[in-house]
């Protein structure tokens, strides 16, 4: 059996639906004309996607204004000012908070994966984002008649919401996107940031069986965007032994640009679980250099050594453009590494005679 490969999810937008959302988040674009632009790319993203002999696929998150506020892009209860993000470049991305509940989704990523899928011949799989996330919209001194326990309780709601739609729409996987788990550590050394995260999302997951937990993911990097990132000064070796407490059986872990990749690998093969699959990080986005088959093949191969076969996989550091205006990497690049990824999974498997 091959070694199974995947993406992480987000492919750069073309450059007509970049300037299409902001036209119509502007008023300058009507419906028609964005559902328009947003086809074209998606239909595009699935030929490209494809034609990597990839044997699963994402949309590319061509339609999300982010990988971690498309569930509540335009709901009226939003306020800018929320937590804010620092990269290492300079640049920041800050989320919006809520001003009243109750809390629920506007759009459900079940409808991202129903426009994939009337396009792909392959396998699908979506990306959602984590409960964790998303707690960080309620502010610091409350809501006037919405204690942050209820809020708690829609969120978690919500977030199990979107993954049931998704799973119940034949998604391959469903993977929560989880790369606020590196930086709790950052903004609290302590932990107890982290140990709320993956106790909250942990709530979510629990609501799964065994066998729906098994078509469920978690995804973790220090979070990548405009070739930057917030949090990759966070040693693994403070996230790693909580986050595999999560319940999901696939962790998709960002090592392809970590100084240390035996080290990491290590601290995965002592905390690990039986029965989860590790999909390492064999490709980085942030690097604009197009990594070869052959050194692909080589860290699968260096992967081997410390995970088993059978609990082994490849994937992506990150996703290519987590913001949909992100334009740090084209998409000729992004797809030239995703054939890069598997191809060189191919060799390896084959070095493996797996």
């Amino acid at each position: 059996m091959p070694i199974p490969t995947e993406p992480i999810g987000s492919i750069p937008r073309p450059p007509e639906l970049i300037a299409g959302m902001q036209q119509f988040a502007t008023g300058r674009l009507s419906r028609d004309q964005f559902a328009r632009l947003h086809e074209a790319a998606i239909r595009d993203t699935i030929v490209r996607f494809e034609a990597t002999e990839s044997p699963v696929i994402s949309d590319g998150e061509q339609g999300k204004p982010s990988f971690a506020t498309y569930p509540i892009h335009g709901l009226a209860t939003l306020v800018p000012g929320g937590v804010t993000i620092p990269f290492a470049d300079g640049h920041a991305r800050q989320l919006p908070l809520l001003t009243v509940g109750p809390f629920r989704y506007q759009t459900y990523a079940d409808a991202y994966l129903a426009a994939a899928q009337a396009q792909a011949h392959v396998p699908v799989k979506q990306a959602v984002i984590a409960a964790s996330a998303l707690s960080l919209l309620y502010p610091a001194d409350g809501i006037r008649g919405y204690p942050r326990d209820a809020f708690h309780r829609d969120l978690v709601r919500e977030v199990e919401t979107d993954i049931r739609r998704c799973l119940a729409k034949g998604a391959h996987v469903v993977q929560l996107d989880f790369t606020e788990g590196r930086l709790s550590v950052k903004l609290d050394p302590t932990k107890r940031l982290l140990n709320r995260f993956v106790a909250l999302n942990n709530q979510v997951l629990q609501r799964f069986t065994a066998e729906e937990q098994r078509r469920i993911g978690v995804h973790t990097c220090p979070g990548g965007d405009r070739d930057s990132t917030h949090s990759a000064d966070v040693d693994y070796a403070d996230l790693l032994p909580t986050l595999f407490e999560l319940r999901a059986t696939n962790f998709y872990i960002q090592c392809a640009s970590e100084p240390d990749r035996g080290r990491v690998l290590r601290l995965i093969k002592e905390h690990a679980k039986a029965g989860q699959r590790i999909f390492v990080g064999v490709i980085d986005p942030n690097d604009p250099r197009v990594e070869t088959p052959e050194e692909v093949r080589d860290r699968v191969l260096e992967a081997a050594e410390y995970i088993p076969l059978d609990r082994l996989g490849t994937t992506d550091d990150c996703g290519f453009a987590p913001f949909s205006d992100d334009t740090s990497t084209d998409r000729e690049t992004a797809f030239a590494k995703i054939r890069a990824r598997v191809a060189g999974t191919a060799l390896a498997a084959r070095a493996l005679r797996v």
